[in-house]
């Protein structure tokens, strides 16, 4: 007996519950006819994740369990397919002083027009960017259902990291795992889940099918990479990563053991992964909001070169739209080079001065500053500066304007409120500075969305970074060297270090205590800092919420 089985590792939209029931019908109709008989869609798929407080609208619940009925409907025709499908059901019990959640992150079995049965997830994530259980109460019991003469146990994302909701499946006569997922990218994450899964299949005993999303929302990322486990723990298959696509496996069934047989892409190397994460997230956030077009102030420097062909790679030339915005600091190199990248990346690239309206506000403020010298203050004039004249290009033309800053800058509050955090999405939010200079040179040696090679002149790679709003002005006048400053960034920040463990390990005493002091004093900036793609275990976003006024060091 041979059950065979699609994944639909699609992108799908939050809130756009027609657009995504469509989108589940036509994979179903394509699927069936080639042959499937079984077709996984990803967790939530019917309304997006995450779909955060939109879930707690009864208004939203209800066109989910629409778009169910939907699917149902329309797929009804397709004779002997079974559709599992991720969606929520239920809502709230109401009263004077209390509301109690009855909600469910669910799935449902359809066929023959049906929904034969619904499994709701029993293991609730509350950590990283998660929050499911503010919205959702944990389901109980096994669901086994029969696809193709092959009994399918049901689970969802979180539950397979568990051994007791596969044990259940088992005991209730699965022969087969389908696991549905929105299993958020961090790099290393394809990794650690198949490793997971390999040792889940391992300890029941019976192979997994591991369905995901692949797309952008909002700060997160979802990489594709869907698998099959076989029962001794082997990769089986592997769908292709940050790419839509209906995988195809085969279940082949022979003395009461299932063997899988897939196509097997090979996983991305490491700086692919990241580069196809950041080109992912910000090509998502820019067309599911409806832009047409981005534009960002190309410095000359390092992290707006990296953005720029991030940009282009995600959108195409034709969509960015580059400015250069000189003061009387900028180094006559800088904006050679940023015409050059430019140039070479064919995108519409203008230069406008600010040095007029510079030396305007400093005769302004004159009167008031008489008798003292010039400090930061006037540093943070010209970044706000850029900062207004590129939100009028973005008013003006409709363009999201991207943010160039890096999760160094972020960490430390190396940026400017109003100047160059003014923008709607920051590309390269949550990479450190180290990596910036590694995935500049990586891009230069690979063209992965064929937009050009060698997009990045040399020159702003072995330049001494430098934000040029004052004379001779390098960023390690500021900042311990990049190597250590980014060091401790992935200790304190991303694994919750303590400055004593920093010390024991080694880390010079005064470089951690201006470190953390300065990640500590910057929490205001970065709670009005614009949205940016998460590709590492903890960004400053979802998954770090730390009170502005606080006391506590350590």
């Amino acid at each position: 007996m041979s059950l065979s089985l699609c994944v639909a590792q699609l992108n799908f939209v939050v809130g756009d519950m027609p657009g995504n029931a469509q989108k589940i019908i036509d994979a179903a109709c394509a699927a069936h006819a080639q042959g499937a008989r079984l077709l996984l869609a990803p967790e939530g798929a019917i309304c997006g994740y995450i779909a955060e407080d939109l879930l707690l609208r009864p208004a939203f619940m209800a066109a989910c369990d629409e778009a169910v009925q939907t699917v149902a409907r329309e797929t009804a025709a397709l004779k002997d397919l079974v559709i599992v499908v991720g969606h929520p059901v239920g809502g709230d019990a109401r009263g004077p002083s209390v509301t109690i959640s009855e909600r469910r992150n669910a799935a449902s079995v359809i066929c023959n027009g049906q929904v034969a049965a619904t499994y709701a997830k029993q293991r609730l994530p509350n950590y990283q960017v998660f929050d499911e259980r503010r919205y959702f109460v944990p389901g109980q019991g096994a669901c086994v259902f029969d696809a193709g003469g092959v009994r399918v146990g049901l689970l969802i994302c979180e539950d397979a990291w568990y051994a007791e909701p596969a044990r259940q499946a088992k005991a209730a006569g699965a022969e087969l795992l389908a696991v549905i997922n929105a299993s958020p990218f961090h790099q290393g994450k394809g990794a650690e889940r198949e490793a997971v899964m390999q040792a889940r299949a391992r300890d029941v005993g019976l192979p997994l099918v591991w369905a995901h999303w692949v797309g952008g929302q909002d700060e997160v990322v979802f990489d594709g990479q869907s698998f099959a486990i076989g029962a001794d723990g082997e990769v089986a298959g592997r769908a292709p990563a940050f790419e839509e696509k209906l995988w195809f496996a085969q279940a082949n069934k022979a003395q009461e053991a299932i063997q899988i047989i897939a196509t097997t892409a090979p996983p991305p190397t490491p700086e692919r992964e990241l580069w196809d994460a950041l080109v992912l997230g910000l090509r998502d956030y820019v067309r599911k909001n409806g832009f047409k077009s981005v534009a960002l102030g190309l410095s000359g420097g390092i992290d707006s070169a990296l953005v720029l062909a991030l940009a282009v790679d995600a959108l195409g030339a034709d969509a960015v739209h580059t400015v250069m915005l000189p003061s009387p600091y900028t180094a006559g190199i800088s904006v050679q080079d940023a015409h050059e990248m430019a140039r070479r990346l064919g995108v519409r690239h203008d230069e406008l001065s600010i040095r007029p309206a510079f030396e305007t506000v400093k005769a302004t403020l004159a009167p008031l500053f008489a008798g003292r010298a010039e400090d930061t203050t006037e540093e943070n004039i010209q970044a706000r500066l850029r900062g207004l004249l590129l939100m009028a290009l973005s008013n003006k033309f409709g363009h999201l304007i991207l943010t160039t800053g890096n999760k160094s800058e972020y960490a430390v509050g190396y940026c400017t409120l109003y100047g160059d955090m003014c923008g709607g999405f920051a590309p390269i939010k949550d990479v450190v500075k180290t990596r910036v200079f590694a995935l500049a040179r990586w891009r230069n040696a690979h063209d992965p969305y064929g937009t050009g090679a060698n997009p990045i002149p040399e020159r702003i790679i072995t330049r001494p970074p430098s934000a040029e709003l004052r004379e001779g002005q390098t960023d390690q006048d500021s900042l311990p060297p990049y190597e250590v400053l980014d060091a401790i960034i992935a200790r304190y920040v991303e694994h919750d270090a303590a400055i004593a463990e920093l010390l024991a390990e080694g880390f010079a005493p005064a470089d951690v205590e201006r470190v953390t002091r300065l990640i500590k004093g910057s929490e205001y900036k970065r709670q009005q800092a614009p949205v940016g793609t998460r590709v590492t275990p903890r960004g400053f976003g979802k998954d770090w919420r730390y009170p502005m006024t606080n006391r506590f060091r350590a």
